[in-house]
This record gives structure tokens, sequence and C-alpha cells, in this order.
């Protein structure tokens, strides 16, 4: 007995000679590349079917990361169980006719589905359908009091299909502080400008599309308005939601707008200017889709790791689990794999896991390891959480999420998406300068990724939250190397069947995203301080009402 008591004493010795910065380069070192590879390979395999929510799929996907973070030591973190229903409903469409756009005196223009436009309904509705709809065209779509704008005053929409640009008035406007300048606002989003059409009494709207400023290809949007939409549930089946709702290419656009005499580059000018009205197209449209449904439970996985005397604190670490799952065939394949979006980051949250705990002693505050479902579809998973919280949602005091972290190796920069809107940009600086490196605002904040994935949910109901990762300054190769692999990237894998995993990957960036982004949650969760937001960050008001 003498002789164990005397190995326990020796232990603590050990630990408590051991400075901070020793136990921190000692649990970072169980970070391993290796370890990365092996989860995105086997999430990103094609037995896990694209990890489409609902289904053998999902069932293969949850079990995987229940087992994984068992064998890491997390424990469950909604009661005894690591998983937290979402209601959703899987809703499939099919489109049954073409988009036909008759305009006055000028005959009919028709286009087809996948190559010109494509529509679905969020609608629980079998039968929709447009039917010489009148058109109009009502700018970028957005009413934001908080910046004098109103595309839809003295316009009568009720009953019409509107036609909206993609993102807002800032874009390549030459002045930041018009609407945000390149960056996007929420409103620039396509599921806002849905939102704001149905609000309007619109029975249908089109997004124009263009690469810049949706932040993707043609193929993005028809591939994933090729699989099941998921959305969650609600008493009224979206029966408020506009009939029909969809994309059409610039090209169908600069036509209907030659059809009607007027150019298309004169109208988007007039679009960005403050006073723009909104317009009848003195054209009709007709078009007609069914959708099938089915409701069913997905789940958010969530692990945590107890703090010790704030406990009741949370910092969450996120990634989401799911991918659009089977769709369009592309290059004889229609698996969707999504091993980076979002198989990497969903290694780089395990890893970071398991340096917490390889640390000889808790953190103060909790940890929780948060893998959402239903991100692809519109942060359905997160949204829920946030909506519906297991942990107090004043007492979370902070998130930390990652997506689409690419295989390209080793980066100086840290891209923190959404520069400027809270303390978390200075801890990540702070950290990253003592690791040789340095934070960069994402020099592509026009594409809106700070509303496209889950820190955005915890960012809506007040959680300061972060989204940073290596992506711009490679430490070999330099900057254009790195803006050509990523553009690379964008163009023929994302949200695409070659979004599968290759032996020539290199996953060492991801393996220092995850050393350092460990150091910053780390040091949140042993401070009593709570990030906040900064000054004029749209959140703000919300975070500080939970203290008052």
């Amino acid at each position: 007995m003498f002789k164990y008591l005397l190995s326990f004493l020796v232990v603590i010795i050990i630990i408590s000679c051991q400075s901070e910065e020793q136990q921190l380069e000692k649990a970072e070192s169980v970070i391993s590349t290796e370890a990365m590879i092996s989860y995105v390979k086997e999430l990103g395999s094609d037995e896990y079917m694209g990890r489409k929510p609902f289904g053998e799929a999902e069932n293969l996907t949850i079990a995987y990361l229940e087992k994984c973070f068992q064998d890491i030591g997390l424990e469950p973190a909604n009661g005894n169980s690591y998983f937290q229903k979402v209601p959703l409903i899987k809703v499939t469409r099919d489109v049954n006719s073409s988009l036909d756009i008759s305009v006055d005196g000028k005959g009919v223009l028709s286009f087809s589905n996948s190559n010109d436009f494509v529509a679905f309904s969020q609608r629980i509705e079998k039968d929709l359908e447009l039917k010489e709809s009148d058109l109009v065209f009502a700018g970028y779509g957005i009413v934001a009091a908080e910046y004098n704008w109103n595309d839809y005053e003295g316009l009568d929409v009720k009953g019409k299909t509107v036609v909206v640009l993609v993102n807002d008035p800032g874009l390549d406007s030459g002045r930041d502080n018009f609407f945000t300048g390149d960056a996007m606002t929420y409103y620039g989003r396509w599921k806002y400008k849905y939102e704001e059409a149905a609000r309007q009494g619109a029975e249908g709207i089109l997004i124009v599309h263009d690469d810049k400023g949706a932040g993707y290809n043609w193929s993005v949007v028809d591939n994933s308005a090729a699989v099941a939409k998921v959305y969650p549930v609600v008493e009224n089946n979206y029966l408020d939601r506009c009939k029909i709702e969809g994309w059409i290419q610039a090209s169908v656009a600069n036509q209907l707008f030659e059809a009607v005499d007027m150019d298309m580059a004169d109208v988007i000018t007039q679009a960005k200017t403050e006073g723009f009205k909104g317009f009848e197209l003195k054209a009709k449209v007709d078009l007609s889709i069914t959708n099938s449904w089915k409701k069913d439970d997905s789940h958010n996985v969530l692990g945590v790791i107890p703090g010790t005397d704030l406990a009741d604190e949370y910092l969450f670490y996120s990634a989401h689990w799911d991918h659009l799952g089977i769709g369009n065939v592309m290059n004889g394949d229609s698996i969707y794999n999504g091993a980076v979006d979002n198989g990497t980051s969903l290694a780089w949250m395990m890893e970071i896991a398991k340096a917490f705990k390889a640390m000889p002693v808790s953190s103060r505050r909790s940890i929780v390891f948060f893998a959402p479902t239903a991100e692809e579809s519109g942060l359905n998973g997160s949204g829920y959480y946030a909506d519906n919280p297991i942990f107090p949602i004043n007492k979370t005091v902070a998130n930390i999420n990652n997506d689409l972290m690419l295989p390209f190796g080793r980066c100086k920069d840290v891209m923190i998406t959404g520069y400027g809107k809270s303390d978390l940009d200075d801890i990540i600086s702070e950290e990253a300068e003592k690791k040789g490196r340095y934070v960069l605002p994402d020099p592509n904040a026009h594409t809106g990724m700070y509303y496209r994935s889950d820190h955005f949910s915890f960012a809506r109901v007040g959680i300061p939250a972060a989204f940073a990762r290596g992506n711009n300054d490679h430490w070999e190769k330099g900057k254009e190397y790195m803006a050509e692999r990523e553009q690379f990237w964008i163009d023929n894998c994302y949200h695409k069947p070659d979004d599968e995993y290759e032996d020539w990957w290199d996953l060492s960036g991801v393996e220092e995203d995850a050393k350092l982004l460990f150091r910053v949650g780390w040091r949140i969760a042993n401070s009593d301080v709570y990030p906040q937001w900064k000054e004029g960050a749209e959140f703000k008001a919300i975070r500080d009402k939970q203290f008052e």
C-alpha cells in the first residue's frame, strides 16, 4: 500500500513541477496528421454514402462519432446520451416543366431545369405552380432599416414572382461604408432573400446567380438543388413561404432584361444606387413542381469534458458531420463524400479533444465538442441546438467552429472569417504570434462565409463565435500557390463527388490549426472572463441583454 501511495505522490510532484507551457506542449503533441487521415478516410469513404441526414448513412455516421467520443474519453453531453434529436423534414422535388417567361408582345422564352434554372419549395404541399405569375424586379430583395434600404418600397409583389440579385449592394461599390463594402452582410444570403420575399407576399422568387456574388459556381447551385432538401419541422408546414423558390443563371436574366428592352449591366448599377425603386418587368412566368416529403429525427452529436470550479460555464468546439449524400452523376460518380467538407474539420475537432484529455488537469470551464447535423441544408442542426440548448446560452462563453479545412499543407496565416466582430480575434492573434503565424481577415468576405457555417447559429443567439484556419499563405509556396489551390478545389471539388480523400493530401496545416486552437480554447477555458462582441457587431445587443 505504501508503495502505491508513494508512486501516486511522485506523479503529483512531477505534475506540479511542470510549467503550464510544458503541459501544453506535451498535450498538443498527441495531435497528429496520421490520426486525422484515419478519421477523414473513414468518414469520407463510400460506405457512408455522403453522410446525408436520415437513414443508414446517418446511423453509420453518428455511431462512428459516438465511438470516437467514447474512445477519446468524452462524457455524454445530453444526460446519458451523446445525441440530441433534431426533428427535420426531408423534401424531394420533381420539376415538371421548363421555366417559361412570356414577354408582352415578344413571345415566350423557355429555359431548362438544371442548365438554366433550379427550383424547389419549402412548402409541405404536393403540387406547386406559378401560372402566368407577374414578374417584378426587386433589386437585391433587401429591407434593412439600419442601412436605410428598402428594395420593396412602393412595390406590390403580392401573388407575383420577384427576381432579385445575389449578395448585397455593397459588393463592387468601391465604398467600404456602404453596407459593409465587399464583405457580404446577412442580407446578401439566399436564405434571407427567400424569407423576405415571403414576408412581402410574393408567390415566387428567383435569385440571379453569378459566381462572385454567390461565392461559388453554378454547379454548386445545381448539385444542391438535385438532392432532397432538409428543413426544421414547423407547425404551419411552411405555407407562409413562397410557392416556388429558385435560382436562374445570369444568362437567363440577361435574356429577360433584353426582352423588355433593358440592359442588365445598367439595371445592376441602378440597383446599387440609394433610392433605387423596383419595377414590373412586363413579363409572366410559368413553372410547376411536385413535392414529396418525410418527417424524421436526425441527431446532433455532443461530448463534454467537465470543468472544475467553473464547470457550469461552457466553451464549444464545432464541426458539422453531414454532407449532400447521393446526387447528380459527375465523372461517373454520384456519392458526395464530403472528405474536406467536413471530414477534415471533424478530424481537427477530435484531435483537439484528445489534447484536452491529455492535460494532467481539467480546465476550469467545461469543454463541449459538438458535431451538428444538417448544416448543408441551412445550419439546421446547430440552429436547433441554439433554440433548444442543453447548456444555458448565457453560460456558453464562446464557440470555435471550423469548416472546409483544405488539405494543402501548412500556412503562415490564420484566416479569420468575420474578423473584427469579437474579442476572440485578439486571443487568436496573440496565440498565433507565439507560433510564428499571423491573423489575416478573410480576403473573400464577399462570399458571406460568416453566415454559412455553424458558428453563425451561436452568434445569432449572442454567443461570440470564431471561424479561423490557415488558408491563404503557404509556409513554403506562398499566397499565389494557396489562391490557385483553393480556387481549384472550389471549382472541382466543392459540393461535388470529387471531394474525397486522395493519398497526396497534406493535413499538416490542419494539425497546426488544431494545436493553435487547442491553446486558444485552453486559455478561454481557464479564464473567468467572458469574451465579448466588439462595438458595431450585429450580435452585441443580444449578448448584452443576457447579462442585464
